[in-house]
C-alpha cells in the first residue's frame, strides 16, 4: 500500500517515456527544449541509450520535433542537411528557425501572448491575445471603428459582430482582412472594387464583415493588395476577388471578380502554404519551395526577367533551376525579397535607393542572393517602398533602402538617406526581435517580451501616438484599453 502511494519524480520514467511526452503535440519550442536540458541530467544527458549523433534525450526530442514539422517535410534531403549544417549541427537550433520562420507570416509568441503586427500605408493593425486594435488614419472605414471615426490617435479594440479569436490579418492601403480561429474571413473598408468580397455594395465597410462566399471553406491566411484581395485556405488552395486590372487574380484574364474565386492554375501545383500581395501582384509559395508569381510585370517583381503582365499564375524558373527551396517571400510596392530554406535571402525588382542591398540602384531582373548577408540565419524578410528589413536568428534586425522619415531606424542618417547594403539595426540592439511591419513611411516591431516598438512617420498616429509626429529611434508604444485592464485586474486582486 505504501509503494502505491510513494510519489514518483520524472527521472523514474523510463527515457522512452519521457520522450513521448515531450514530443506530443509537437507544441514545445526550441527554447522550451533548451530549458529542459538545463533542467537536469535526464533531459541534458545521453545515457547511452540513443545513437551518439544526438548529444541529449532533448537533442533526440528537437530532431523529431523537426522530421514532423510541415515545412521540414517539405525540403529535399539535400536542403534538409544544408540546413543542418547552417545550424552548427544543432537541432534544437534547426527546430528554431522552423518555428520561427512559420510565425514570421503568422502570430509570434511572446512572454505577453501571442501577437501579430501588420502596417498599411497609413495604420496599423495589431492582434494581442486573439483581440484586434488599430491606429492611424481610417480612409474609407479601414480602421474598423465605424462611420464616425476618421483616425485613432492609440491603438483600439476593434469590435467584431460576434465574439471570436482573431488568428491573422492584413493590411493594405485602403482595407484589412481578418481571419478566424474558425477559419473565417471578415473584411473592411474601401469596397468599391469589391475588394472586401461583399458583392451586395460598393459603398465602404466601416465595420468588419463576414465575407459571406468563404464561408465553409476555412482559411490560414489572407493578403490584402490594392483594391483586390488574395486569400489561402487550410487546404492549400488560393482565391482572389477584386480589381483585375493587370491580371493579379491569376484567371487567365483582365475580368474584375466581386465574389472570391478560386485560382484553378494553383490547384494543380501542389498545396500553397504563403501568399503576399504587392500593389497589383501577388506572390504564392508551394510547400515544395516553388515560387509562382502573376499580374503586374512592372519593375520585374514578377521574377522572370521581363516587364509583361502575367494572367496566370507562372513559377520563377530561377529558384527551380538552382534547386532553391523557398520558404516564405515579401511583396513590396516596387521589389521583393525572399527567404529559403537555409536562411539565405534574395532579393529582385527596382533597384532605386539600394532597396535591393546590392550596394547600388541597379534593377534586377531575377532573383539574386544578397551576399552580404550569407552569414546570417534570416528567419523574416520584409518590404515595402524602397526599403526593406531582414530578422535574423538571435532577434537582430537589417536594414536597407530609402530611409523615408525615419522609418528605416537609423537615427544617425537623414531622413532622406538611403543605406545601400545590409545595415545592422543598432536602435534595436537589447530587444530580440520576433516580428517586424513597414508601411509607406512608419515601422512597428514585436519583441520577444511582448513589447511594441515603433519608428518613421505619426503625422496620421499610425504609430499609435497621440503627441508625436514623427519617431527616428524605435519608441515603446502601449496600449491604453489593454494598461486599464490590467490595472482593474491587480485592483481586484
Amino acid at each position: 500500500m505504501a509503494d502505491r502511494n510513494r510519489l514518483f519524480s520524472i527521472e523514474d520514467l523510463p527515457s522512452h517515456l519521457i520522450l513521448e511526452i515531450i514530443t506530443s503535440g509537437k507544441r514545445l519550442s526550441a527554447v522550451d527544449l533548451v530549458s529542459l536540458e538545463l533542467t537536469s541530467r535526464t533531459f541534458g544527458g545521453s545515457h547511452g541509450v540513443y545513437p551518439t549523433k544526438f548529444r541529449s534525450l532533448v537533442d533526440l526530442a528537437a530532431f523529431q520535433l523537426c522530421t514532423a514539422n510541415g515545412i521540414y517535410i517539405g525540403m529535399s534531403r539535400s536542403s534538409q542537411r544544408e540546413l543542418f549544417e547552417r545550424c552548427d549541427r544543432n537541432w534544437k537550433r534547426v527546430l528554431r528557425f522552423l518555428q520561427t520562420v512559420e510565425q514570421s507570416s503568422d502570430m509570434v509568441h511572446t512572454s505577453a501572448g501571442n501577437m501579430q503586427i501588420t502596417t498599411g500605408r497609413y495604420h496599423t493593425l495589431l492582434i494581442s491575445n486573439s483581440s484586434v486594435y488599430s491606429c492611424g488614419s481610417s480612409l474609407c472605414g479601414v480602421l474598423g471603428h465605424g462611420p464616425e471615426t476618421t483616425q485613432c490617435v492609440a491603438f483600439t479594440r476593434i469590435n467584431f459582430p460576434y465574439p471570436g479569436n482573431v488568428i491573422q490579418v492584413s493590411a493594405s492601403q485602403n482595407h484589412a482582412a481578418f481571419i478566424l480561429q474558425s477559419g473565417e474571413v471578415f473584411t473592411c473598408g474601401d469596397n468599391s472594387s469589391f475588394c472586401c468580397g461583399h458583392r451586395d455594395t460598393s459603398r465602404p465597410v466601416f465595420r468588419p464583415r463576414l465575407v459571406e462566399a468563404m464561408k465553409g471553406i476555412p482559411c490560414k491566411q489572407v493578403a490584402a493588395g490594392l483594391n483586390f484581395t488574395v486569400f489561402l485556405t487550410r487546404q492549400g488552395r488560393v482565391y482572389t476577388c477584386g480589381t483585375n486590372t493587370h491580371g493579379q487574380l491569376g484567371h487567365g484574364d483582365t475580368q474584375d471578380r466581386p465574389n472570391p474565386k478560386m485560382v484553378e492554375l494553383l490547384g494543380g501545383v501542389g498545396s500553397v502554404v504563403q501568399i503576399a500581395a504587392g500593389p497589383s501582384y501577388v506572390l504564392a509559395v508551394t510547400d515544395n519551395g516553388v515560387v509562382y508569381s502573376f499580374g503586374s510585370g512592372s519593375n520585374f517583381c514578377l521574377g522572370h526577367g521581363e516587364q509583361q503582365n502575367e494572367f496566370q499564375p507562372r513559377a520563377i524558373h530561377t529558384f527551380k533551376r538552382k534547386s532553391i527551396h523557398v520558404l516564405r517571400v515579401s511583396a513590396g510596392d516596387e521589389h521583393v525579397v525572399a527567404l529559403d530554406s537555409s536562411g539565405y535571402v534574395y532579393t529582385w525588382g527596382k533597384g532605386y535607393c539600394g532597396a535591393l542591398g546590392h550596394g547600388d540602384e541597379i534593377d534586377k531582373t531575377l532573383p539574386e542572393h544578397l551576399i552580404s548577408l550569407k552569414s546570417q540565419l534570416a528567419v523574416q524578410v520584409c518590404a515595402r517602398k524602397r526599403k526593406t528589413f531582414v530578422l535574423v536568428d538571435g532577434g537582430s534586425v537589417y536594414g536597407f533602402g530609402w530611409m523615408g522619415f525615419g522609418s528605416l531606424g537609423f537615427p544617425d542618417r537623414s531622413v532622406s538617406d538611403k543605406v545601400m547594403r545590409p545595415r545592422i539595426l543598432d536602435s534595436l540592439k537589447g530587444h530580440r526581435v520576433s516580428q517586424i511591419s513597414t508601411g509607406l513611411y512608419h515601422t512597428v516591431v514585436v519583441t520577444h517580451q511582448g513589447r511594441m516598438l515603433g519608428f518613421g512617420d505619426n503625422e496620421r498616429a499610425q504609430l499609435g501616438h497621440d503627441t508625436l509626429r514623427g519617431c527616428l529611434e524605435p519608441t515603446e508604444i502601449f496600449i491604453p484599453e489593454m494598461e486599464e485592464e490590467t490595472s482593474l485586474l491587480s485592483e481586484s486582486r
